[in-house]
């Protein structure tokens, strides 16, 4: 991609219902897609390997004239363009140009499969969608990328009520505005980058979105003191020596972008509102990664914090080095750039670099829920309702204490699985497993009183008459095992094996 091509002027969005009503009368969604392509050409698309794209679009019909256009960047012949869109408003509204006798797109279009099976389209940069035609190479200052696992990532974790504000800051392509679109009343998009928000409200238009308030600016400068129902943000959280690339270096000194605006949310976030971020954090030395971002969640706010992921300083360099296609060029230009990575690191005591997500939730208590964990294994997306469920457990949880606890009545939470394990022929199971199926996906050890009481969960009895039969049956003393119990049943609640039923005399 040269830099003359991101300093050409975009689309014009006024008549994009017209070519989007070509986009679907061509089956150019993400499900014809899959269904045009293959499985195999659609998954190496994603690895930005296009050859079996190209050789799966040799015909010559709308379909595959308009993934060679706008997914693989080839040019295409005029009259089979023309066949495939309305030609003569797409050249002149700047979609495509002429190229001698062929045409070819201005912009990268990309099908997007909306969570209830809304046929969407990102717009982004030639080549900067996932699986575009240049990969990850050649990415300049002012790049605006395309729908990636982070961009989807935030989408699922992002918990989908109703809202009457919903701020998307750092749009790039509106990929978090258009879903936002769909729940919130009035959505408002921010970015540094002008270029990021041509392309938000190209990537609204084409996907027959509300339009959105886009504004210029750094963070939360752009909307004042104002304040929202929902936030989200997948921001430049690289941790890198200086900020050469816009799209993913934030500027300030190690993870400082990141801390700064999850401490500013807390003033931009309405009562009960959630804010939502992907960020990288450092791990340094003689310090707790934990604490390090127990430090950032703002006063009154209620936090989340999962880390996905860790990589130590090398594999850090390399992956980010490798993404602006450094690796590509020349050797001691990338021997000077890796240096400077690693002088960066040494100098800010940084030994490894999480990755996670983080949700705050404005709630106003003094004692807030502050939940830090590493869970590196896989989840089930979307993880909305599961992000919401957690603070709802959060808050039945504190406020009950033992007595109230064994005085109500819980049922075993859909999808959660039991597993013995032991040897074979052994009467008894070494240890019981209770493991989700949905969601989280978590695990968990439990011993026989454990496993016997999430068994018989099923909101009848109270958790203090289940452990008193469960004494009877296994000759405990009743007291003692009431008195050692709680803090289990807590667990179990907490993680989502267990959910609170109502209550009833009995």
């Amino acid at each position: 991609m040269s830099t003359t091509s991101l300093l050409a002027s975009l689309p014009v969005p006024d008549r994009a219902d017209r070519l989007r009503d070509a986009l679907l009368a061509a089956d150019f969604t993400a499900d014809g897609l899959l269904e045009r392509l293959g499985a195999p050409a659609y998954a190496a698309l994603a690895r930005s390997e296009t050859v079996p794209a190209l050789r799966a679009t040799r015909g010559d019909g709308p379909l595959d004239t308009l993934v060679r256009l706008f997914l693989l960047q080839r040019s295409v012949p005029r009259e089979q363009a023309r066949a495939a869109l309305p030609l003569d408003e797409a050249l002149t509204d700047g979609w495509v140009v002429e190229d001698g006798d062929e045409i070819r797109a201005t912009v990268d279009v990309r099908p997007y499969g909306g969570p209830e099976g809304q046929d969407w389209f990102i717009v982004s940069d030639l080549g900067c969608a996932v699986g575009g035609a240049s990969g990850a190479s050649g990415r300049n200052e002012g790049v605006v990328l395309g729908v990636g696992g982070a961009s989807t990532t935030l989408a699922g974790i992002t918990v989908r009520t109703p809202v009457a504000s919903a701020l998307d800051l750092g749009t790039g392509s509106g990929i978090q505005a258009l879903h936002a679109s769909q729940h919130a009343t009035r959505v408002t998009a921010t970015d540094l980058n002008p270029r990021a928000l041509d392309f938000t409200r190209l990537t609204l238009a084409l996907s027959g979105a509300p339009e959105a308030d886009l504004r210029t600016g750094s963070l939360f400068e752009p909307v004042g003191a104002e304040t929202y129902d929902l936030i989200v943000s997948n921001p430049p959280f690289v941790i890198s020596p200086g900020a050469r690339l816009t799209y993913r270096d934030g500027g300030m000194g190690g993870d400082d972008l990141c801390r700064t605006l999850v401490q500013q949310a807390g003033d931009h976030l309405s009562d009960g509102g959630y804010a939502h971020f992907l960020a990288n954090w450092q791990h340094v030395e003689g310090e707790e990664w934990q604490e390090r971002l127990r430090s950032w969640v703002p006063r009154g706010c209620d936090a989340w914090i999962v880390q996905r992921e860790v990589q130590d300083a090398t594999q850090y360099a390399e992956l980010w080095l490798r993404d602006a296609g450094d690796h590509r060029t020349d050797p001691e230009a990338y021997e000077a750039r890796y240096e400077a990575w690693l002088d960066e690191f040494e100098a800010l005591k940084t030994r490894a670099v999480g990755f996670g997500w983080i949700t705050l939730r404005k709630s106003g208590a003094d004692n807030p829920s502050i939940v830090i964990e590493e869970w590196p294994h896989p989840v089930e997306q979307p993880l909305g309702e599961t992000v919401r469920a957690h603070f709802a457990r959060q808050d039945y949880l504190g406020s009950r204490d033992d007595a109230a606890l064994l005085a109500d009545h819980f049922v075993l939470a859909p999808e959660v699985t039991q597993e013995q394990v032991g040897l074979p022929g052994a009467e008894d199971p070494e240890h019981v497993v209770l493991r989700q199926n949905r969601g989280m996906r978590r695990a968990t050890k439990v011993d026989a009183v454990g496993a016997g009481f999430a068994g018989v969960c099923d909101g009848t009895l109270s958790a203090g008459r289940i452990l008193d039969a469960i004494a009877q049956l296994m000759g405990e003393d009743p007291v003692l095992l009431r008195d050692r119990t709680p803090q289990a049943i807590r667990l179990l609640v907490e993680e989502g094996f267990l959910e609170p039923a109502a209550t009833t005399a009995m």
